[in-house]
């Protein structure tokens, strides 16, 4: 175990080496974030490195300070985008063998930069988890060395010039810092630097809500592994935070955020309007939860940074995006309204709404006597107006429900509001994350056999390296722990949704 005395030899000997292939990235001032949180607002843009992030600096830190004798043996690691990359471009440098396990599910643009650097792909299993336990394997029958992507002390050090330029960059002093983290090694870096230097720094951690690794970890007073996470954030998805990187963290980061994944959408959408570079959703983590954190603690006139820590996004994932930013960015909202089943109600519902846009408006007939309305509609002052608007249709008589937070509603109800279907008896709803590559669909149903009847079905690609499906199923009561045996064995995330009131009100 190293003392945080013994990290500052570490970081001075990182800053010797990473330059041979990382660069000394920009800290910029964002003018419009300034102006509209009423703080100065800083991005460290580590967009700007070769491989569009800051995993090249801890990889190459690591595999130069290797012996040469474990250079000519090669290293290994697994990965599904940024590390790879980085050790990727490492090992080239060096002129080193490389091989980097990959999921079968990780996108063909992230395989092709990594072979372009001429590093070995072997693509095994459907998670990170199972690439990392075959690269482990590997690694004792090859006698490569395994680069980790977090949990090791050199890489935390590589991390860290990151900190150490921002010091050096920034005109006076940060007032607090906000990392994003995954496993830990950027934040774990960074606040080794700053705390040596400036202790008054404030250096806050930001996470997804889906994966709270290292936010859990605070809570606890311990690592634990959590049994399932979310991948929209698949730069920061991480199930237990490495040792090292919680050691230091609990004692030198003052707090870790959560942030939601509508939250992370808007930050993307605000570094693109200040930079017009697109962040992955892990490399706007950061200012999530910056944004957050000016909302609640009402701070104004601070310095305050953050870290864009990458821009390795699918192309196809912008739409996705793109949707739910107005969600996060609280400008708009969806909801649920009953009218009358009956000539001029949608006429009048319109004048009941004011002068608002109606960004969405989904119906089908269901009864004689009311109507469930699907709508999106457009706010210009946040949460404060939507609640406004939500009172002033109850009071005008109407049946609301606030559908701005559900994620059926979000990802899948908006897309296939159709009718009801009461003619579907014993139906159970489950939201699942398939693995986004073919044959998945056809595994489940092949799993599943004949033993119960699909009777609702809604996918759309996202982008992704995961597929969100809603699914139901007809299933008699005597056959309910069956079922759920049958679900718990596939192996993937599932949801029980057969209660969600978007599901209730626009599909059973």
């Amino acid at each position: 175990m190293l003392m945080f005395d013994e990290y500052k030899k570490l970081i001075k000997e990182a800053c010797q080496r990473v330059y041979e292939v990382a660069k000394r990235t920009d800290l910029d001032y964002a003018p419009q974030l300034s102006v509209r949180h009423n703080n100065k607002i800083w991005l460290k843009r580590e967009d700007q490195q070769s491989v569009f992030s800051y995993k090249i600096r801890g990889a190459y830190n690591l595999i130069a300070s290797l012996s040469k004798k474990e250079q000519n043996l090669g290293v290994i690691t697994a990965s599904a985008g940024n590390h790879a990359q980085g050790v990727a471009l490492a090992a080239n440098h060096l002129n080193l063998q490389s091989i980097i396990v990959m999921p079968k599910t990780t996108p063909e643009i992230k395989i092709d930069s990594v072979k372009r650097m001429n590093a070995e792909v072997i693509l095994f299993g459907n998670t990170y988890d199972d690439a990392k336990e075959h690269a482990l394997k590997l690694s004792a029958e090859k006698g490569m060395r395994y680069i980790s992507p977090y949990d090791h002390p050199l890489v935390i050090a590589g991390q860290a010039t990151v900190g150490v330029e921002l010091l050096e960059q920034h005109p006076s002093t940060p007032d607090i810092i906000f990392v994003p983290v995954g496993g830990g090694g950027l934040v774990a870096g960074i606040a080794a630097h700053i705390k040596a230097n400036n202790a008054d720094i404030k250096i806050i951690g930001v996470e997804p809500d889906e994966a709270p690794c290292m936010h859990q970890a605070f809570d606890l007073g311990e690592r634990i592994e959590l049994e399932q996470i979310g991948i929209f954030a698949d730069g920061a998805a991480v199930k237990q935070a490495g040792e090292e990187n919680y050691r230091i963290a609990k004692e030198l980061v003052d707090e870790i955020l959560l942030v939601s994944v509508d939250e992370i959408c808007a930050a993307v959408k605000d570094i693109f309007e200040d930079t017009r570079s697109i962040p992955e959703p892990a490399g706007a983590l950061a200012l999530a939860g910056l944004k957050q954190y000016i909302a609640e603690h009402k701070i104004k006139d601070k310095e305050l940074v953050t870290i864009f820590s990458g821009a390795n996004v699918n192309f196809d994932r912008l739409r996705h995006i793109a949707e739910l930013s107005a969600l996060g960015e609280k400008k708009e909202a969806l909801i649920a309204i009953m009218i009358p089943e009956s000539p001029g109600s949608f006429r009048r519902l319109c004048h009941d709404l004011g002068p608002r846009l109606i960004t969405e408006f989904n119906y089908r007939y269901a009864d004689k006597r009311m109507a469930h309305v699907f709508a999106g509609i457009q706010l210009k002052q946040g949460s404060d107006e939507k609640s406004a608007l939500i009172k002033q249709l109850k009071d005008k008589g109407y049946d609301v429900v606030d559908l701005s937070n559900d994620t059926v509603a979000k990802m899948h109800i908006r897309y296939m509001v159709g009718g009801h279907a009461p003619q579907a008896e014993n139906e159970l709803v489950y939201r699942f994350e398939f693995p986004e590559r073919s044959g998945a669909l056809l595994h489940f149903l092949s799993e599943m056999g004949e033993s119960w009847n699909i009777s609702l079905f809604h996918y759309r690609n996202h982008g992704a390296a995961y597929g969100r499906v809603l699914m139901g199923f007809q299933v008699n009561e005597d056959e309910r722990k069956k079922f759920q045996n049958f679900i718990s064995k596939l192996g993937m995330p599932y949801w029980n949704e057969s209660e969600n009131l978007a599901y209730k009100k626009f599909l059973s």
